[in-house]
């Protein structure tokens, strides 16, 4: 092993660009939650890590690029989770399990339980970082659709129902967050999601391949 891999075969430069990052992430929503979106700056955020504003632009491209990066790492979560699901199992059925097996541990997982309740409380109150996120859903698309044709066994270029999948539960985790901030704040996110999804079964299930 050479002496800049670590055991898990990544190089140390790696590691510290992941260590940066993750270190920007928790200072952003530090600030985030003491200051609040609109008044902290980039700058700031920068300064708390003890790095550059030029530094900051490497990792992210903006201020909400910072503030979705939890939803981000949560769809990466979820195709981990949808890979990981019994070939056996019906498409919607696999994404209800994986979405909600995601939520879930973000709910109830340390600081990640904090900065996904920050980040929610961020796509409520402010259009820039509710736009973004929006953005991100539609980003996440054509990913969501790979991963559901070959779920499915089928060509997602000449089969429309994977892209189908992926809009509709895209649509169902936006329903899910918009019932969580708008009529039923006391609910968790991830039973709203599941509710989604368990409603998506009845109608676009489709199976594996024989």
């Amino acid at each position: 092993m050479s002496p800049s891999t670590t055991v898990d075969g990544t190089s140390l430069r790696e590691r510290k660009k992941q260590r940066t990052r993750e270190a920007l992430i928790d200072a952003a929503f530090e600030l985030f939650t003491t200051k609040g979106f609109e008044a902290t700056t980039v700058d700031e955020i920068a300064e708390a890590v003890e790095v550059s504003s030029r530094t900051f632009f490497r990792y992210f491209g903006s201020k909400e690029d910072v503030a979705t990066s939890v939803q981000l790492q949560q769809f990466l979560d979820v195709y981990s989770a949808l890979d990981a699901r019994p070939a056996g199992e019906p498409v919607v059925t696999a994404l209800r399990h994986a979405v909600g097996q995601v939520l879930r541990a973000y709910e109830e997982g340390g600081d990640d339980a904090f900065q996904f309740a920050c980040v929610m409380r961020l796509v409520q109150d402010s259009p820039a970082v509710m736009a973004r996120s929006l953005e991100m859903c539609t980003e996440q698309l054509d990913e969501m659709a790979l991963r559901v044709a070959g779920r499915m066994g089928v060509d997602p270029i000449a089969d429309p129902r994977p892209k189908l999948v992926a809009a509709v539960a895209s649509a169902a985790l936006q329903v899910a967050v918009r019932a969580w901030r708008e009529t039923e704040p006391d609910e968790k996110v991830s039973d709203l999601a599941d509710r989604a999804f368990a409603l998506l079964e009845a109608g676009i299930n489709y199976p594996p391949p024989a």
